[in-house]
């Protein structure tokens, strides 16, 4: 089959199409799913630059991607969940895996993969599972009651942006910061009550939010929430500093079929809008990448196979 394989670690220009085994019979427990869309993440970046190479259970030349949408075509003799044909989304964490889905088929645990949305094509898909899992464990994590403030930092990116909508479904007061007045609508339109525009923390209101989830990598974001409050980033390398009884933690996103099962609920129901910016081919992979490095995105980079 067809793949997207770093063949070492580096730029883009290190990820090629190639033809690498196809996954065999599924394991008892597992489901073999043929691809309809793998989307891109910063982690993809991160790996293919080689900033995870320590942590990492594989290296070059590996298939990277955590997301994965499309077509069950085989099941394990285990599996109650899902049969042939269905439709589904999953999240791989790769790195710890080894099971990367810029792949034209993915084997994967059931307890990974959920149905995927009817109500979206199915490549769009794709852009749910990681960003998706990512916000809403975040949002556990901070705890919030309902009618609490809730600032959103980055606001219109993937997780951000999923972040706003289902905060709001929490029943939280939602303010959003973005860069630039471009973005006001789109946050608003996402579900934010208040927009703050700019990149500079110091603008913030201070002490103005119950909590902030950090998403843009602005760690003084934290100086804009109460005193005693709540604070949660997902960026590990820029976490705000403890202050004023606010002890910020980090959230990293662990697989979830079950609770990716819900959020496929919610954009059925729509509750929950998916974004795409641009679905691109597997040779265009580089090209992907260079995209979501340069910023600006607003939505989901899909590669189809």
């Amino acid at each position: 089959m067809r793949a997207v394989v770093l063949t070492t670690y580096g730029g883009p220009e290190h990820l090629a199409v190639s033809d690498v085994p196809e996954p065999g019979a599924p394991e008892p427990d597992g489901v073999l799913v043929r691809t309809a869309a793998a989307a891109v993440n910063p982690v993809d970046l991160q790996t293919r630059a080689g900033l995870h190479r320590g942590h990492s259970a594989v290296g070059p030349p590996m298939v990277l991607g955590w997301d994965v949408s499309g077509t069950v075509t085989a099941v394990g003799t285990e599996v109650t969940r899902f049969r042939v044909g269905d439709r589904v989304v999953a999240m791989s964490a790769q790195m710890a895996t080894g099971r990367g889905t810029y792949a034209e088929a993915v084997a994967l645990p059931e307890d990974l993969v959920a149905p995927a949305p009817a109500s979206v094509p199915l490549t769009e898909a794709a852009g749910l599972p990681l960003a998706g899992l990512t916000a809403r464990q975040a949002l556990d994590l901070l705890a919030l009651p309902p009618g609490a403030s809730l600032l959103v930092t980055g606001a219109v990116g993937a997780v951000g942006g999923l972040a706003a909508q289902l905060a709001r479904l929490r029943g939280l007061t939602v303010a959003a910061q973005v860069r630039s007045a471009a973005d006001a609508e789109r946050a608003r339109a996402l579900g934010a009550e208040r927009v703050l525009v700019g990149a500079d923390p110091a603008d913030l209101p201070s002490g103005a939010f119950d909590g902030l989830l950090e998403t843009a990598g602005l760690p003084g974001a934290v100086a804009a929430v109460r005193d005693d409050g709540r604070a949660v980033s997902i960026v590990p390398t820029r976490v705000p500093a403890a202050e004023r009884g606010i002890r910020p933690v980090v959230s990293y996103v662990e697989q979830d079929g079950t609770g990716l099962a819900v959020l496929s609920g919610l954009v059925d129901r729509g509750d929950l809008t998916l974004r795409t910016a641009k679905a691109l081919g597997f040779e265009e992979a580089g090209e992907a990448h260079r995209l979501l490095a340069a910023g600006g995105v607003r939505g989901k980079l899909l590669l189809l196979p």
